[in-house]
């Protein structure tokens, strides 16, 4: 048997090899010709996997290692009988020390505190809701809009001119949908950015064509007041380097670039695919991942909670690193600025999450432990 996959995913060979010949390719290079004798089809979100690419191929499975499906056509799999699997979750506690770490630099360099701020979340799947837990965790004052979550469940949402209206930070977090009523293509375009408050925040974490790129580069040069973090780009790994000088954090498509995340991305794809063959998984991720460099913070219970909020934060991760790295390749011209979006993503340094955090309080403090609790690090 044949697996052909993008050569990012990590410990392929200790999920996969004991079910066949694994053929590593570079995501963006994988075409008709590579997969035409592939049985077994493992991706990330930058190739595009659709009737053109499989049609006539032997492909029965294609798993993405990654919590969107916007590259997947998933009506064609049905039609060809193709079974598909997605991580959904597995890097959404990356992203939000992403959010988080941003906040933190936001924060530092305005002059402001974090808790007097509103903060918008739009959408609410598994990386919104996680981030929407965190910040309330914190006792900070957060509205939340998710249109198709609210017309299946109900429940306490707001508008999305609700949180253009009245958010001084905006996160961005849902998926990439271009056709429909509930498309997300360019959601913030040039009215909606232009009607932010004065002085907001926003943040894209989630898809680089949620936000209309060319009119966001426009109303930052026209409006100082406004700050924009980046993550993801239109047309990437192509990026817009007259916007890129204009935001505060700039990075390539790494939010979620966790090696917690990555790795139990594939993990899920194994356990999707264990289960689409009919065997019992025989290989854990527990058993894989290694310890992680800060393993343990001692508190005293005297510390000053906004030092350690950021301590704890950034002690697991600072993305002003990856906003200096990604600055540096932002040179040459495009096909080398292309290249060098992509090396920074396969070259990324091992980086863990809060959550795999212990943390030792010396006395009795009511308010680290709340900050601790919140950010979902270990008590010990």
């Amino acid at each position: 048997m044949l697996i052909v996959a993008d050569e990012n995913i990590p410990l392929l060979d200790a999920f996969f090899e004991r079910f066949g010949e694994i053929r590593r390719v570079p995501g963006r290079s994988i075409d008709r010709a590579t997969v035409e004798q592939a049985d077994v089809l493992l991706v990330r979100s930058v190739t595009n996997v659709n009737r053109s690419l499989l049609e006539g191929s032997k492909v029965r499975f294609v798993g993405t290692c990654t919590i969107g499906t916007d590259h997947l056509d998933l009506d064609y799999f049905q039609q060809a009988g193709i079974t598909w699997s997605s991580a959904p979750g597995c890097n959404a506690r990356g992203v939000v020390d992403y959010v988080l770490g941003s906040l933190l630099t936001l924060a530092e360099i305005e002059g402001v505190d974090l808790n007097q701020r509103t903060y918008g979340v739009i959408g609410a799947g598994e990386v919104g809701g996680r981030l929407v837990k965190v910040l309330r965790g914190l006792g900070w004052n957060v509205l939340v809009c998710d249109p198709p979550r609210q017309a299946a469940e109900g429940g306490d949402y707001v508008s999305l001119e609700q949180i253009i209206e009245q958010c001084d930070v905006i996160s961005l977090h849902t998926p990439l949908k271009k056709h429909g009523a509930q498309s997300t293509w360019h959601l913030f375009d040039r009215n909606r950015l232009n009607q932010l408050k004065s002085g907001a925040w926003l943040i894209n974490a989630s898809r680089g064509p949620v936000v209309d790129n060319a009119a966001l580069r426009q109303v930052l040069m026209q409006r100082e007041d406004l700050q924009a973090v980046l993550d993801v780009w239109e047309g990437e790994p192509e990026v817009d380097v007259a916007l890129a000088e204009l935001c505060v954090l700039v990075t390539p498509h790494i939010a979620g670039y966790s090696l917690d995340g990555k790795q139990r991305g594939t993990a899920q794809i194994y356990q999707a695919y264990c289960e689409f063959i009919g065997q019992p998984p025989q290989v854990s991720l527990n058993d894989l991942l290694p310890a992680p460099w800060l393993s343990q913070v001692t508190l005293s219970a005297e510390s000053d909670p906004a030092w350690a909020l950021a301590m704890l934060c950034r002690g697991v991760y600072d993305p002003r690193r990856d906003d200096a790295d990604f600055r540096r390749s932002l040179v040459g011209n495009v096909s080398e600025q292309r290249a060098a979006f992509d090396a920074l993503r396969k070259h990324y340094p091992q980086r863990r999450e809060i959550d795999g955090l212990k943390v030792r309080i010396e006395g009795d403090s009511p308010e680290l432990l709340k900050i601790v609790s919140a950010l979902g690090a270990l008590t010990v």
